[in-house]
Order: structure tokens, then C-alpha cells, then sequence
């Protein structure tokens, strides 16, 4: 399903074929690639969560990078990357009702994760998926951070300065104006 994922966002987005077809040999090149004791890199989800109104990105502020970025976290064996996506956003968000605004993928990002303890420095190959709260956009700040903020989509930029997350946002923002 990942493979056909990635496929497909390929032909979405044929600016991005560099990224795109690493991420893709790193999947085809790695059977392990899910897992979290691949110490080169493996596959994580993550989730843009807009609001009811769609007017406002969920952020959260990430205990151990300590930095403003969308919910996410590691696979753990399961290659179901959607999946994945939707249960760290409700993990970290404790939000109730949130679900797929698209069932494609809205981004792919290679990243570097800094050496921690015993974990070396290592990729995380992330899908990030569109994802809309329909109930009560009433949070609940998990351990794994510091705070989570509903942000203005014309304030991000004032949360943070990462290119990919400003591109989720520009295609959120096209996605929207249909």
C-alpha cells in the first residue's frame, strides 16, 4: 500500500520526484523499513489536523526537539502509513472525532533525526495525511508534548519556519479553494 501511495503522489507532485524516488528506494531497499530498530531511518505517519471551520493547523510543540511541528510518530512494524497517521493524531492530540479530509497522501519528507542516548543520528521517512477534527476541537496535551496550539493558517509562519510544513499548508490551502 505504500508503495502505491507513493506512486500516486509522484504523479501529483512531479516536482518533488527527487525526494519522492528516494523515499521510494529506501522502501523497495529495506524490508525492515517500518521499524524502528532500523537504525539508518524507517517509516513514520504523521497528520496536518485542520479544524471544523478549516481555518487553523493543529501544532504541537515536540518535547524532544522542542520545536512547533504537525502530530506524528514511528510506524512500529505496522505498513499501514494512514493508520499510522491517524493514530498519532489522536494520540497526541486527544481529539475525538478527526478523520481522513483526503485518503491520499498531502506530503512526503525525508528528515534527519539528531543522535539521542543510545539512538544514533537517523532518517525519518514521513507520509503526512490530511486530517479534519468534526467534533469538538477540545485538546488534551499528551506526554510526548510541551503544548499543542490551534493555529491560524496566516500564523504559522509566526510558529514555525520548516519548509515542509509550509508547503502542507500551501496545499492544504489549495486542496480547500478546491
Amino acid at each position: 500500500p505504500l508503495l502505491a501511495l507513493l506512486a500516486n503522489y509522484l504523479k501529483a507532485y512531479p516536482a518533488e520526484s527527487e525526494m519522492t524516488s528516494r523515499y521510494i528506494s529506501f522502501v523497495e531497499g529495506n524490508e525492515d523499513c517500518f521499524d524502528r530498530s532500523l537504525s539508518i531511518g524507517h517509516v513514520t505517519g504523521s497528520a496536518f489536523i485542520i479544524d471544523n471551520a478549516c481555518r487553523r493547523v493543529l501544532l504541537t510543540h515536540h518535547k524532544k526537539l522542542g520545536r512547533w511541528l504537525q502530530p506524528g510518530g514511528h510506524a512500529d512494524g505496522d505498513s499501514d502509513v494512514a493508520a499510522v497517521g491517524l493514530r498519532e493524531a489522536e494520540e497526541e492530540s486527544g481529539l475525538e472525532a478527526i478523520h481522513f479530509y483526503i485518503p491520499e497522501l498531502l506530503d512526503v519528507d525525508i528528515h534527519t533525526i539528531p543522535a539521542r542516548k543510545n539512538e544514533p543520528e537517523h532518517f525519518h521517512y514521513d507520509c503526512r495525511f490530511l486530517l479534519r477534527s468534526s467534533g469538538s476541537d477540545n485538546f488534551v496535551i499528551s506526554d510526548e508534548s510541551n503544548d499543542l496550539a490551534w493555529v491560524p493558517f496566516g500564523d504559522l509562519i509566526h510558529y514555525t519556519d520548516e519548509e515542509s510544513i509550509l508547503r502542507m499548508l500551501k496545499k492544504t490551502q489549495r486542496i480547500l479553494a478546491g
